[in-house]
């Protein structure tokens, strides 16, 4: 194994500090998109529910409106309604869809249809202008509201636009056509003749301009309210996404409480500062040897099993996962907020690797492979803690404690031993247990053991 001396903790743009590689940007797509995806099939659930009981709901009123046989084609106007909600259910995805916009434009072309042309059923001859004057343009307020559940702003800002334009050119077009009934107009005038603004009112060939003009600009003002909406909804949810994803990215490498304090503070691990941590280096003893005899395939499963094992160990003890090395890892206790019984939860953490190893090489020997023996080096002491890097930030715990911690872990092969812990952290963790604890048992005391880079020997505690 190589030397870790000076190999700082790295988790880079994990935690969202960085600018993103390109890995990191195909994994927030990822994360976007399905939450897109996830928002689109719920929405579009939604409102196509939404709109079968606003549709059930009109057509159970109807005859009692009107209780005629003519009010049969309104009933079959509003099931091509709902079977177009249908076929947009099916049909609906994230991003432009041009089938989608051509659904929705059907949905309000059909409802131009209903409102405006007469109906063929009927046994009365109104005139045209008495369509308009029927007040039914607040029907388009249902498929706005039912939209704003499913579409994009744009999407909702685009229905706004299409039913102002469909019921302007629908008014356009029925005054051109539009013959009306002069007689009756004339009868309205000379018997409101005093009244002309009342007349004009009255007047069944009138389209009241005004009126569907205000109709227009007040539907257009609320799509617009509705799109604001609707776009602050997909920021949220986008930032919900985001914080999902930097909550995922957490959880790689710290303990679940710790991710639950990381997720509730502004930026804590850009805090540069010096505190007392944990430091836990783990290997595999020969593991050169171990992989130069079988396929990489095996190899690669059998550090992917060590790892996880490893992994667990450390977050069940409240740990933080600093990274992978090779055939090893390593781990710290008291970052990024030093806990009350840091160097407890390490000394714990690597007796309980240690069990977890040998159930593991229990399991192995059933099946005829070869044990794994691994090495277990703990040191306790001050490091420095923060980001490091320029474009590409690393949250980073570095200094001589991870040195030491480091040359334990090496000096377990010189004496044939599991597991070595400095002094210091056993000192340490004899405060924060209140005296001797079971992590602490069948330790062995070696004085005066040589480490590269210290002037004077140290104090290590072994277990073999």
């Amino acid at each position: 194994m190589t030397n870790h001396a000076t190999t700082p903790g790295s988790r880079a743009a994990e935690f969202g500090m960085s600018e993103p590689s390109s890995n990191t940007e195909k994994s927030n797509s990822r994360f976007t998109e399905a939450a897109l995806e996830r928002h689109k099939r719920e929405g579009m659930e939604l409102a196509v529910r939404a709109r079968w009981a606003a549709l059930a709901v009109v057509a159970i009123m109807l005859p009692f409106i009107d209780p005629r046989f003519e009010i049969v084609y309104y009933e079959a106007l509003l099931l091509g309604l709902a079977l177009i909600g249908w076929a947009q259910r099916r049909l609906g995805r994230v991003g432009l869809s041009w089938v989608e916009l051509l659904l929705i434009f059907c949905d309000l072309a059909l409802l131009t249809v209903a409102i405006v042309v007469p109906n063929p059923l009927a046994t009365t001859d109104w005139p045209l202008a008495m369509e308009y004057r029927a007040q039914s343009f607040k029907y388009f307020y249902i498929l706005l509201a039912v939209g704003t559940l499913a579409y994009s702003w744009r999407t909702v800002r685009a229905m706004g636009t299409m039913t102002s334009i469909l019921w302007v050119l629908a008014l356009a077009i029925a005054w051109a056509v539009s013959a009306g009934d002069q007689g009756l107009s004339e009868a309205v005038y000379a018997a409101l003749s005093p009244d002309r603004e009342m007349a004009e009112l009255l007047d069944p060939n009138n389209f009241l301009f005004y009126i569907r003009v205000q109709e227009v600009v007040v539907f257009m003002i609320v799509a617009a309210t509705l799109a604001i909406s609707v776009r602050r909804y997909g920021d949220l949810l986008m930032g919900h996404a985001a914080l999902e994803r930097e909550r995922a990215n957490l959880a790689r490498y710290f303990s679940p409480n710790v991710v639950e304090e990381l997720s509730h503070n502004d930026e804590p691990l850009k805090q540069i500062r010096t505190q007392d941590v944990a430091v836990l280096f783990v290997d595999i003893v020969g593991f050169t040897h171990y992989a130069a005899n079988r396929s990489p395939q095996e190899v690669i499963t059998t550090l992917r099993q060590f790892h996880h094992l490893m992994e667990d160990e450390v977050f069940r003890h409240n740990g933080t996962l600093d990274k992978y090395l090779g055939d090893g890892l390593m781990a710290t206790f008291g970052t990024p907020v030093a806990g009350d019984a840091d160097a407890l939860n390490a000394l714990r953490c690597a007796r309980a690797m240690i069990q977890s190893v040998a159930n593991w090489n229990a399991e192995r020997a059933s099946l005829g492979e070869v044990p794994i023996k691994a090495s277990f080096g703990l040191h306790y002491g001050p490091a420095v803690l923060g980001d490091i890097g320029s474009n590409r930030l690393e949250f980073a715990v570095i200094g001589n404690t991870v040195n030491i911690a480091s040359r334990i872990e090496a000096l377990t092969r010189k004496l044939s031993v599991a597991l070595a812990a400095s002094d210091d952290l056993l000192e340490r963790a004899r405060r924060e247990a209140g005296g001797d604890d079971g992590a602490m048992s069948d330790l062995i005391r070696h004085d005066n053991l040589a480490i590269r880079g210290l002037d004077t020997g140290v104090t290590v505690w072994a277990l073999s």
